[in-house]
């Protein structure tokens, strides 16, 4: 069959799914050295102000006119927003408003979290999938069934436990989150971790452990390994286990969450 010309629905179908799949740069003919833009990149920036949306009723502050497209934020400002917070419904309301992290621009919900605030155990993930993102509650997906199995092994569910993730807005095609789009959401996930105060902490997978243990040590070597871990003014016990996803994809390891697990209900019962 001939090439033919797309027309405009078509064309902007292909884009469409150029963005699902988390396409961020188009190739030209000219070649360009992105060394050279990744070192423009790494430059230190000039601070800029907080983007929030103001709360409803209240009019927008003006723009300056140097504006610029949405960018994700100075961690150091995201930090100082969220201190500010004093509940989890703050938080959840801030973030609501809150325009700096790319993210959000693409994503269909806020996926804050899920279960109870006031539970002994809080578990954290990387970010939210499709169906995370269309109904704004972190691990409904087939990983989620899987951890709801996993919690009922060891007489737990979600009225027991705190769920969160390290990002709050799905990544395009579920792309992995960069470094600067965790370190802006970063700040509100420890001020969760503070508000809630769980007795036990785990992380779920490599990304979520990396981030909170702040080590590139690999899941297979860190998982099951008990530490003590401090956020803002909490202290608590943290362990790392593998990802219901990798579970999904690797059955076998299922033994491995399994003496995890039973390491977790002792941490609890301790």
């Amino acid at each position: 069959m001939a090439n033919r010309q797309l027309n405009r629905n078509e064309m902007l179908a292909v884009l469409d799914w150029y963005v699902a799949a988390g396409v961020d740069i188009a190739v030209g003919e000219e070649p360009i050295d992105r060394f050279a833009q990744s070192a423009t990149l790494a430059a230190p920036m000039p601070r800029r102000p907080l983007p929030v949306t103001p709360p409803q009723g209240q009019p927008a502050q003006p723009m300056a006119a140097t504006a610029t497209a949405p960018t994700d934020t100075d961690p150091e400002a995201a930090r100082e927003l969220a201190a500010g917070a004093t509940s989890l419904d703050a938080l959840r309301a801030m973030l609501e408003r809150f325009d700096g992290c790319g993210l959000k621009l693409r994503a269909t919900n806020l996926v804050f979290a899920d279960g109870n605030p006031e539970a002994e155990i809080m578990l954290v993930g990387e970010a939210p999938g499709r169906e995370e993102d269309l109904q704004g509650k972190p691990f409904v997906g087939r990983s989620g069934q899987l951890l709801d199995r996993m919690l009922k092994a060891i007489g737990l569910d979600r009225t027991k436990v705190y769920i969160a993730n390290t990002v709050p807005w799905r990544p395009p095609g579920n792309r992995t989150p960069s470094p600067a789009e965790v370190a802006v959401c970063l700040p509100f996930l420890y001020r969760q971790i503070e508000l809630v105060a769980p007795k036990v902490l785990v992380a779920l997978g490599g990304a979520s452990a990396s981030t909170l243990f702040e080590t590139d040590t690999g899941i297979t070597r860190l998982r099951g390994q008990w530490r003590e871990l401090t956020v803002g003014n909490h202290t608590m016990r943290a362990v790392a286990t593998l990802h219901p996803a990798y579970l999904l994809r690797q059955p076998a390891a299922k033994k491995l969450a399994w003496q995890d697990l039973l390491a977790i209900q002792a941490a609890l019962r301790g």
